[in-house]
C-alpha cells in the first residue's frame, strides 16, 4: 500500500506555526503511545529549534506499559521530559503545567531579577492528526473551548487557550508531512486513525494490521476471536476466520470481509485486542 495524504491546509499550519514560534518558550508535542516514532513529524524538530521541549505520550492507556516506560527512557536520554497521558479521562493532564513550570523555572527566575514581575509562560501544543490535541485542551480547561472529533483535521488555525493568568497554550491543527519516506510509518498512522479512513483501502489496510499484530503479538486475534491461527495460514485466511468467528455473512452465506476488515480496526483502535504498542524501542 502506498499512502500519502497532505492536505492543503497543512502547508498553512507549517506556515502559521514558523510565524508563532518565536511567541513561545516551549513547544510540547503529542505522540501516540503506540507509535512514538510513527507520530513524530520529522518537520518539528526543525520549526521548533532552540526551544524547550515537551513530549506527551497520549494514548498511553491504549498502549503497552513495559514499552511506555522504555519510551520515556528513550526521549528523556535526549533532554526531553515525557508526560503519559489519557486525553479522554484527563489522566496526566495536570502534570503539564507542573513540567513546563519547572523547564521555565531558572528563566523566570533570571528575569524576575532583572525587574520583570509578571513573566507568564507560552507553550505550543502540536501533534499530527487526530493525535487528541483538541480533547486534551478541553479536558484542561474543562469546557469546549476547541472543536473535537474522531476524525482527522479539525482544527485548522492557530488559537490561543489560557489556562492561568500566566500559562498559555497555542494550540495549532495537526501536521502531517508531505512524503511518507517508510511506508510502514503511513500504515502506522492509518492503524492508529492519523488518516482518514475514507481514502483507505480498510481491506487491504486490515490484512496488513494483522501481519503486523502475528509478528508483534502473536496471541491477539486467537483470544480476541477465539479462533485457531496455523503457521501455513495466510492473511486472508485469517481474516476469513474472525469474519467466521463474529458471524459476519452476506447474503448467500458469503463471508463479509469488508465488514471484518473495520471491526478488526476499530477493535485494535479500542485496545479490545489487548494494550499494543505497534513500534519497540
Amino acid at each position: 500500500m502506498n499512502i500519502q495524504w497532505y492536505p492543503g491546509h497543512m502547508a498553512k499550519t507549517k506556515r502559521l506555526m514558523l510565524e508563532s514560534i518565536s511567541l513561545v518558550d516551549i513547544v510540547i508535542e503529542l505522540l501516540d503511545a503506540r507509535i512514538p516514532i510513527s507520530s513524530q513529524n520529522p518537520e518539528i524538530d526543525n520549526l521548533t529549534k532552540n526551544k524547550l521541549r515537551v513530549v506527551i505520550l497520549n494514548k498511553s492507556d491504549l498502549s503497552d506499559e513495559r514499552y511506555n516506560v522504555k519510551w520515556k527512557a528513550h526521549f528523556e536520554s535526549q533532554g526531553i521530559k515525557v508526560i503519559f497521558v489519557n486525553s479522554i479521562k484527563g489522566v496526566g493532564i495536570s502534570e503539564i503545567e507542573t513540567v513546563c513550570r519547572e523547564l521555565m523555572k531558572e528563566k523566570i527566575e533570571r528575569l524576575r531579577a532583572r525587574g520583570r514581575i509578571f513573566v507568564p509562560i507560552r507553550a505550543m501544543i502540536c501533534g499530527i492528526p487526530n493525535v487528541g490535541k483538541s480533547t486534551l485542551i478541553n479536558k484542561y480547561v474543562g469546557k469546549a473551548m476547541t472543536k473535537t472529533g474522531d476524525r482527522p483535521g479539525v482544527t485548522r488555525s492557530n488559537q490561543w487557550v489560557k489556562i492561568r493568568k500566566d500559562f498559555e497554550l497555542l494550540d495549532t491543527p495537526g501536521i502531517l508531512w508531505p512524503k511518507f519516506e517508510d511506508q510502514d510509518v503511513g500504515l502506522n498512522l492509518a492503524f492508529c486513525g492519523a488518516i482518514k479512513d475514507d481514502i483507505m483501502d480498510m481491506y487491504s489496510l486490515s490484512l496488513k494490521l494483522i501481519e503486523k499484530l502475528q509478528a508483534l503479538y502473536p496471541e491477539a486475534l486467537k483470544n480476541r476471536y477465539k479462533i485457531e491461527v496455523f503457521e501455513e495460514d495466510s492473511l486472508e485466511k485469517i481474516l476469513e476466520k474472525i469474519a467466521e468467528a463474529r458471524g459476519f455473512k452476506m447474503k448467500g452465506n458469503e463471508l463479509d470481509l469488508d465488514r471484518a476488515s473495520i471491526i478488526l480496526i476499530d477493535e485494535f483502535r479500542a485496545a479490545k485486542l489487548g494494550k499494543i504498542t505497534l513500534e519497540h524501542v
